[in-house]
């Protein structure tokens, strides 16, 4: 019997990238310098090149791919296993935006296929913390904007002008489907559930420069043909609103994953029987013991954990917010 699988976090060193990653994972093993700034922290992942290993039990030492090839359906899924095969189908992170990042989109499936060989990137939001008015941007403020009048934009570096501006605050819910533009915001801490896809067309980079002093690349030519212009922003924000006791509430729920936002306060047990998937919780603030079949661990702010698709149930002790993640 498999049982609750942690990975060691994998994490980047980004130009926006701020002090919290460091300062979370400080007890994590992970050799991080308090001077360098860390934007991003892969706690899930089998993007090629950086695909996770097991840091706990008689797996650990064992990557991702290695040990879904071993378990299979057990593990992920039998249908989920028939579509993926080794890849895990999601790729889950932890974000610190010191610095605004830059305006970018995703190709679907079909583009990324037919460009990259590769899945398209469909992905979501969780504000975890924020300062207080930092804001991020989701499509644009004119929802029957034109792709004449988006080049246009481009063209005189006033596409800023045209994006959908929005404060957060901690508790805010974005889903960012492959085709729309998007930008964190600086000082803000997001957890980001997306396809494994690491396609990136950066659009527009507030005019900075890198270590060298030279501006980062552009795509802009490859993004014209991946955004989609009839996506309305105003339907892909929600704010999760706790109802002061335990349970669970869905919050988004597409082709790629399911999530639900899970509050615990002495302890819970989730029924997984008739779910043909894993199930990754993603803490969002306190701690959890999380106990299957085959046994238990403890996961803390930022750290994600995989229950195998054969667990029939996950009980959660502790007080604590978690991201419920699958796949129907």
């Amino acid at each position: 019997m498999l049982y609750p699988i942690k990975f060691r976090p994998r994490v980047k060193e980004r130009i926006w990238g701020g002090h919290a990653i460091a300062a979370m994972k400080a007890g994590s093993g992970a050799r991080l310098s308090p001077d360098k700034l860390y934007g991003e922290s892969w706690e899930l992942s089998s993007v090629s090149g950086d695909v996770s290993v097991v840091a706990n039990g008689f797996l650990k030492g064992n990557d991702l791919n290695e040990i879904v090839e071993v378990y299979m359906g057990d593990l992920v899924g039998e249908k989920i296993f028939e579509r993926y095969g080794i890849g895990f189908p999601l790729l889950v992170k932890y974000l610190d935006c010191n610095d605004v990042l830059s305006v970018q989109v995703h190709p679907d499936d079909t583009l990324a296929a037919e460009r990259h060989d590769s899945a398209g990137k469909t992905e979501m939001w969780y504000v975890v913390d924020c300062k207080p008015g930092a804001a991020l941007y989701v499509g644009f403020k004119n929802p029957e904007i034109t792709r004449e009048e988006y080049i246009e934009a481009v063209a005189k570096s006033t596409l800023p002008e045209l994006l959908n501006r929005i404060e957060v605050s901690p508790g805010d819910i974005f889903f960012i489907p492959a085709g729309v533009v998007h930008a964190l915001g600086a000082g803000i801490e997001v957890i980001e559930i997306q396809q494994t896809s690491d396609i990136t067309y950066r659009i527009y980079d507030w005019d900075r420069v890198d270590a060298s002093g030279r501006p980062r690349e552009l795509h802009t030519a490859l993004a014209v043909d991946a955004i989609d212009f009839s996506a309305d922003a105003r339907e892909l924000h929600k704010h999760y609103r706790s109802s002061g006791g335990a349970g669970a509430a869905e919050v988004i729920s597409c082709d790629y994953f399911n999530v639900s936002v899970v509050e615990v306060a002495s302890e819970l047990e989730r029924d997984r029987m008739g779910i043909d998937s894993f199930t990754v919780y993603v803490c969002i603030d306190g701690t959890a013991e999380i106990t299957s079949e085959g046994g238990s661990e403890r996961i803390a702010r930022g750290e994600a954990i995989l229950i195998p698709a054969e667990a029939d149930s996950v009980k959660i002790n502790g007080c604590c917010r978690l991201l419920e993640v699958y796949v129907k």
